[in-house]
């Protein structure tokens, strides 16, 4: 282990968040389905930006004070009282550019919020959607390193640790690494890597069995491809925005 290299941790779920120094750290807030994918993609298709809200009443009153788009899912439908759910699909760039979604998710805007309670130094969010962009951002900046899965109401999930898994196999070399749970998201990404959504379904993954009863089998393959919407979305004042610094300058 070398010392001089930053450390990287995985908390699996929000309910270990407590056990890792956030507040030394850049924390990649990851909800592979579906909403750091969907957040992913909405910049990429030119939203001007994304407020992240934990309840559905803060949604809907920011989303009539600035007029903004107001959308978010409970238990993987849309949830009462908002016009637009969570599917990466529903913000094509002839819907959402130059516009501000207001967004809600059952996990991945609540342990957003965890973060920020406990100071974090960075908050970047991640998904297979752009993967590549977290990557390289997280191997320039040189900090500490938490990939914090948002899991499904506390229980770990398939796809969240698969993500941390994809990440810790691209910038290992970059980091320190004294954690089992990154040891397992790695092994288990190696596992399945070559085929995502079948190894997601041949293991019964709670959550791709929960969307594909909804009839979402095309968001589930979509979320689990790499780099579709390259981005790097940061948070900033409140805000999900499009990190800028290219990454041909890092």
């Amino acid at each position: 282990m070398d010392n001089n290299k930053p450390a990287l941790y995985t908390s699996l779920s929000p309910a270990l968040l407590n056990l890792y120094d956030v507040s030394t750290s850049i924390v990649v807030i990851i909800d592979v389905l579906r909403a750091t994918s969907t957040i992913a993609t909405a910049l990429y298709n030119g939203a001007k930006c994304i407020i992240p809200v934990d309840s559905v009443a803060e949604c809907i009153r920011i989303g009539k004070q600035i007029d903004g788009i107001t959308a978010g899912e409970r238990d993987g439908k849309v949830a009462e009282g908002l016009v637009h759910g969570n599917s990466p699909f529903e913000y094509p760039r002839s819907f959402i550019e130059n516009k501000t979604l207001v967004l809600t998710t059952t996990n991945g805007t609540k342990l957003l919020q965890m973060a920020l309670d406990r100071h974090a130094r960075g908050i970047i969010t991640g998904s297979f959607t752009n993967l590549s962009a977290v990557c390289d951002y997280l191997v320039a900046q040189r900090q500490n390193v938490i990939l914090g899965c948002a899991a499904w109401k506390d229980k770990v999930n398939l796809e969240d640790t698969l993500f941390a898994g994809a990440v810790i196999s691209r910038i290992r070399a970059h980091f320190s690494i004294n954690c089992d749970a990154s040891h397992m998201a790695e092994t288990l990404y190696e596992k399945g890597r070559q085929d995502l959504f079948a190894f997601m379904k041949n293991n019964n993954a709670s959550h791709y069995h929960r969307l594909n009863g909804f009839g979402l089998e095309k968001d589930i393959r979509y979320c689990l491809t790499a780099d579709g919407a390259d981005i790097l979305p940061i948070y900033d004042g409140g805000k999900l925005v499009v990190y800028q610094t290219s990454r041909e300058s890092l």
